[in-house]
């Protein structure tokens, strides 16, 4: 059970319900936003400690700001559950995250107040920017505010967005919400960027002194550009040195602030709507505040899963025998392992340490293993530049956010054949945090890459086996292993690594009037297909593709011969897939069999639990073993 909304949360179905309450109450607002979040997210799941961070900062943002009219664009989104409820969706927000209910994310089409759909970092500075210039366009007197992380901050497209927004002359405001975390801790040189400014003893000695000004200056039609510059002037002299990267492109810097003093954010944000031009907020924030297991352990506490709000304790389901691992956890282990037998492996991941298992490698050997922050693009080019010096680089990036580096992995790995290994995590359909996270596009858009080689292990001991092949010396090609998020199926999994031919599947077991063809985990619910297809009297050949570039034409060569009805199945989107490269095979050999390709449709999967999901897309067990019985329909009906 969770609580009920507190009083004055009770009464706020739109922005303009708290534009109604008093100054002086809205640090109880706050409170009850923030009890609200802990009770829903303690019971039904999803991201928890990035929006406790920001609870002051919405609630003074959606009580100054006329939105939806005036535009927000949160980025990534993680912190937008306080968003969600002051904005309508209060007691909706018990379905967040469940299939068919509230997304995780801002959504266009869920909300007017959801200016634009987010979920991958770094984009909100760009997409605000573009309101903004619009609004410019059409004589509109819209505001426009992009409130990002430090942590999404150290992506290069931000850079690009204030780069553009310095001399656009829009009326942008970008509030750095500066908590030191993304997932993991923040790290590179931003990150000490941002802790001078936050702790210059100069700055912090007059900043009040400072805000008292701003807040007598006289806001209206007689506040005029030249008094704004003069602002800006006296907060240059009072940073200097610190603020010069924005003032560099042409941002006026205000803060840093306390982003947990409500009413000093109010008045901030009440004055700076009134200063034109292109401006940046620094407003400091403690990820996880106000539950204060959150606020000491950041990370474990981005997304804990159920809890208990009383104890702390986070609630995991009770299971009497040993379960598979997940396969992050498969391949942060095995890494460990082959570095110790290969002295040239390094780790490479973009901000996600924890969520790939290379925190296992960091810790173990930090000299070799790496965390370069929210910047995929560079973690392909940088992995690239160490191959060309004899280095084994594993690149660890989600298959969804492979998608920002698609022209590295051409232009500096493919062109070049640099042997590049990209192990493509949560691979395939990701659950509850939906189609900004899916990992639906791998498999085609590596398949048409020259050099490339595209794997993906039914197994975790398939995992293993593929990453020792991966880093021996004669593998001298870029190599690409996709695997999805959760737990394999194989308790005993630590076995004694094999190489594995590159290129060529495997048959797993011998049928009759049709073949089974699958891709990675999915033939584990061909298994079981299999096994419940026994009970109809139907025994189809199970074929594990395990390449699909290059393709093992030898064995498709045995299928084709031996098979003129085949199902393939892949946990990746149907258009130029495995299904498609058997599709091709077929054609370009003569081959005239009848194919039913299953996987994810040509179409947006939304959010919802795995099960739900694979029912959804038409590629679980039942969904097999009902293409299986259409193909061979008429020939079941004649042989009862």
């Amino acid at each position: 059970m969770h609580s009920e909304a507190g009083p004055l949360l009770k009464l706020i179905d739109s922005p303009e319900d708290l534009k109604k309450i008093p100054k002086e109450k809205l640090h109880q607002v706050c409170d009850e936003l923030r009890q609200y979040i802990i009770d829903i997210v303690s019971v039904h799941g999803g991201h928890f400690a990035a929006s406790l961070g920001v609870v002051e900062l919405t609630v003074a943002l959606h009580y100054i700001y006329n939105t939806p009219y005036d535009q927000l664009v949160w980025d990534v989104g993680h912190q937008a559950y306080g968003h969600k409820i002051l904005t309508g969706r209060r007691d909706e927000f018990i379905t967040n995250r469940k299939y068919n209910g509230l997304s995780g994310f801002p959504k266009r089409s869920e909300s007017e107040y959801d200016t634009f759909g987010v979920g991958h970092s770094s984009t909100s500075i760009s997409a605000a920017l573009g309101m903004s210039m619009a609004a410019k366009y059409k004589k509109e007197n819209r505001k426009s505010v992009a409130i990002i992380g430090d942590g999404s901050m150290t992506a290069g497209m931000a850079f690009e967005a204030m780069n553009h927004a310095g001399v656009a002359d829009s009326d942008v405001l970008i509030i750095l919400n500066d908590n030191c975390m993304s997932i993991d801790p923040n790290v590179g040189a931003l990150k000490e960027y941002l802790t001078d400014i936050s702790t210059s003893p100069t700055y912090n000695k007059v900043r009040d002194e400072l805000w008292q000004l701003m807040g007598k200056l006289p806001i209206g039609k007689t506040f005029t550009r030249e008094m704004a510059s003069k602002v800006e002037a006296g907060l240059k002299g009072v940073v200097s040195k610190s603020s010069n990267l924005f003032e560099a492109l042409n941002l006026r810097y205000f803060g840093p602030v306390d982003g947990h003093n409500i009413a000093n954010l109010v008045d901030t944000l009440k004055d700076l709507r009134e200063i034109p031009g292109p401006k940046i907020l620094h407003v400091l924030t403690v990820k996880g505040k106000g539950f204060a297991l959150a606020e000491k352990d950041q990370t474990k506490w981005h997304a804990p899963g159920l809890f208990d709000k009383l104890t702390g304790e986070i609630i995991k389901k009770k299971i009497e025998t040993p379960q598979p691992p997940k396969y992050q956890d498969v391949f942060g282990h095995t890494i460990v392992e082959l570095a110790k037998l290969n002295k040239s492996i390094m780790g490479i991941t973009p901000a996600m340490p924890s969520g790939s298992s290379l925190k296992f490698m960091m810790e173990a050997m930090p000299d070799r293993a790496f965390d370069v922050g929210i910047c995929e693009q560079h973690a392909v080019t940088l992995s690239a530049g160490l191959a060309t010096q004899g280095v084994k680089a594993f690149c660890n990036i989600y298959s969804s956010f492979m998608q920002r580096a698609y022209d590295q992995v051409i232009h500096d790995v493919a062109l070049q054949n640099l042997p590049v290994v990209f192990c493509l995590d949560r691979a395939g359909l990701v659950g509850e945090d939906g189609p900004t996270h899916h990992g639906c596009y791998d498999i085609a858009f590596f398949r048409c890459i020259p050099n490339m080689i595209v794997s993906a292990p039914m197994n975790e001991v398939e995992l293993r086996n593929l990453m020792y092949t991966a880093q021996l010396p004669e593998t001298n090609a870029p190599f690409v292993i996709r695997y999805p998020r959760g737990e394999g199926v194989l308790v005993d999994w630590e076995k004694p690594f094999e190489k594995i031919t590159i290129g060529k599947g495997r048959k797993l077991k011998d049928g009759k009037d049709i073949a089974i063809l699958t891709f990675g985990h999915p033939g584990n619910f061909a298994q079981t297909a299999i096994r419940n297809l026994r009970e109809d009297g139907i025994d189809p050949a199970h074929y594990d593709i395990r390449f699909v570039k290059p393709i093992d034409e030898d064995l498709l060569h045995e299928v084709f011969k031996n098979y003129d009805k085949i199902v393939t199945v892949e946990d990746a989107t149907v258009v130029g897939g495995m299904g498609s490269a058997i599709l091709e095979f077929m054609n370009e050999h003569n081959y005239s069999s009848k194919i039913t390709i299953l996987g994810i449709p040509d179409s947006i999967v939304e959010h919802g639990s795995l099960k739900e999901l694979y029912h959804e897309c038409h590629y679980d067990a039942m969904a097999i073993a009902d293409a299986v019985k259409a193909l061979l329909g008429k020939q079941i009906l004649t042989e009862v």
